[in-house]
């Protein structure tokens, strides 16, 4: 179905990527830092913490290791407010289920590689109604090391039974970039939470970058998006 790549397999990332939900992340997180008393989540922040697991996030937030039972905590309190913040307004991103059709008529399956929690991934699949749609789903809570290391997308690959290297992986965040990139994984990035500008001055690149999943297939149709070459 691609003009010059032909992947067994299409893995997504899911906040930002399947779901367009980081509006409402980001106010989970406005919030959270407020109650907290903690600096406000400003660019460059999200830039460290994009795409990485809460374990990771909530030290570089609070400036201090934290016990298992701390993240716990603060994992269950933020992740909550998300879930109830976003409760009967996430959509799919645009183009996903026509992306996701074609893939079922060409017979390339689908996954899922998220650094989010088991609640946050249940929820966010559920309320857009698309958990049948992927084959398998690859948490960071599963994996040692989170994004960018490529650890969640090799074992979505493994779940799915394909070799990384026939992978083609959608992404939105720079971290998450490199991860699949790290997993030898050809990779494009859609632009729902940073611009096309920030991945093209990135260090590691995605392939290509579209605003959404339907600009990615409208551009397939009439050239080359990912070459061989290129990985």
């Amino acid at each position: 179905m691609f003009r010059s790549f032909s992947p067994r397999a299409v893995v997504f990332d899911l906040d930002g990527t399947i779901v367009d939900n980081m509006a409402w992340h980001a106010q989970a997180f406005d919030a959270f830092v407020e109650r907290h008393g903690l600096p406000p989540m400003d660019m460059e922040m999200r830039r460290r913490t994009d795409g990485k697991r809460n374990r990771e996030i909530f030290p570089l937030l609070f400036g201090r290791e934290l016990s298992e039972a701390e993240i716990a905590a603060l994992e269950e309190e933020k992740e909550g407010m998300y879930r109830e913040l976003s409760r009967g307004r996430l959509e799919p991103l645009r183009g996903l289920t026509d992306l996701l059709d074609l893939l079922d008529a060409a017979g390339i399956v689908a996954g899922v590689a998220t650094s989010g929690p088991r609640k946050n991934v249940e929820h966010s699949l559920a309320e857009i109604g698309l958990a049948h749609r992927f084959k398998a789903i690859a948490r960071g809570d599963q994996v040692k090391h989170g994004k960018p290391a490529p650890d969640v997308f090799l074992h979505a690959a493994g779940l799915l039974g394909v070799a990384p290297e026939d992978c083609l992986a959608f992404e939105d965040a720079p971290l998450g970039v490199v991860a699949a990139r790290r997993a030898g994984m050809a990779c494009v990035a859609v632009t729902t939470s940073y611009d096309a500008a920030t991945f093209e001055r990135a260090e590691v690149r995605p392939h290509a970058v579209y605003p959404d999943f339907a600009a990615f297939l409208a551009a397939e149709r009439t050239a080359p998006i990912v070459t061989p070459a290129g990985r």
